[in-house]
């Protein structure tokens, strides 16, 4: 059985979901994943007006679409992180901006919101991120303390927990993807995560091969360390371009510029093995959705969008049912 094939819509949020779905079906998708922005999902209101969330179901299904997960990234962004800038101010209400606080309040609410939203859909998994209050202090100068970092996990904890209770009362999972910026950013840390919040069953990840490339970590050995906790799966390539002159951090580079050390690709354009991760998929039995999150500043991204279906069409494949000699028992 095949997976289905999802375009996540987060980076086509500047097109009304009625366009998007109807060009999405046109390249082959199967459904989406409703990122929370833009006109393609309102969490706010879906957590309390079903007809709302019928609404946009009928959209997709006008085009052949089904929905598997919505994402809430930007405003889980804001639960952990410092706030402390206007980067963020965009991410929320423009009466939250530049207040750390009012920013945080507000994300807290919509990410309870995301799970009674989820349910109302009839789905459960939300995506997205947590933020967290300690990556500023990746590199240990000025000197880092032990107690620093482990006093970012007791705040993520105190934070979260109040939210993912949530979550179970909705039935519903929360998936991190596992990311830089966030609490969880490599294998180490995704399991210091699961430890913070006592392991508890409703959290886990949603599984980014990307950005663990770039990082030099192998993304087939997280899905091994994590096999109960793949909730969604994200198809994303990145490349590798070190010179010996740039670096793995990016030299202040913005995305697509020339010299730059490493760059997200479109699918089958970059460094990822995507099939060892479809047979790491299959030893774990995940059978959810293969969703696209198509970022590549040098393609035309609806070319893009319409060659990484049929890419990851090609590469999926289901595990054997039967051992390959089982014929020679006969």
């Amino acid at each position: 059985m095949s997976r289905p094939v999802t375009l996540f819509t987060g980076q086509w949020a500047d097109l009304p979901l009625t366009t998007l779905a109807k060009k999405t079906s046109a390249w082959g998708y199967d459904g989406l994943e409703l990122a929370c922005w833009g006109d393609h999902l309102d969490v706010t209101k879906g957590a309390v007006d079903k007809d709302y969330c019928k609404h946009q179901l009928r959209i997709l299904k006008k085009h052949n679409l089904k929905l598997f997960a919505i994402s809430h990234h930007l405003a889980g962004q804001l639960v952990c992180d410092l706030n402390n800038d206007s980067r963020s101010d965009g991410f929320a209400p423009a009466s939250c901006a530049g207040d750390a606080e009012k920013k945080r309040g507000w994300a807290v609410e919509t990410m309870k919101d995301a799970a009674r939203t989820a349910r109302n859909l009839g789905i459960n998994v939300v995506n997205g991120f947590t933020g967290s209050s300690i990556w500023h202090l990746l590199y240990s100068f000025p000197p880092v303390t032990d107690a620093m970092i482990e006093d970012g996990y007791k705040y993520f904890a105190s934070m979260w927990n109040p939210i993912l209770d949530v979550y179970d009362e909705c039935g519903v999972k929360f998936a991190l993807e596992v990311h830089p910026t966030e609490i969880a950013f490599d294998i180490v840390t995704a399991h210091r995560v699961l430890d913070a919040i006592g392991r508890r069953k409703t959290f886990g990840f949603n599984f980014d091969p990307s950005h663990l490339l770039w990082q030099m970590i192998d993304p087939v050995r997280f899905i091994e360390e994590f096999p109960d906790r793949i909730f969604h799966v994200h198809m994303k390539d990145a490349a590798l371009q070190l010179d010996g002159k740039n670096g793995i951090l990016g030299s202040h580079l913005n995305f697509g510029a020339r010299g730059r050390g490493w760059d997200f690709r479109s699918l089958g354009h970059g460094s990822v093995k995507f099939e060892e991760i479809i047979r790491a998929l299959n030893h774990i039995r995940y059978t959810g959705p293969l969703s696209v999150e198509w970022e590549d500043s040098g393609m035309e991204r609806e070319h893009g969008a319409r060659e990484a279906c049929e890419f990851v069409r090609k590469t999926d494949f289901s595990q054997s049912a039967v051992a390959f000699d089982a014929a020679f028992d006969k």
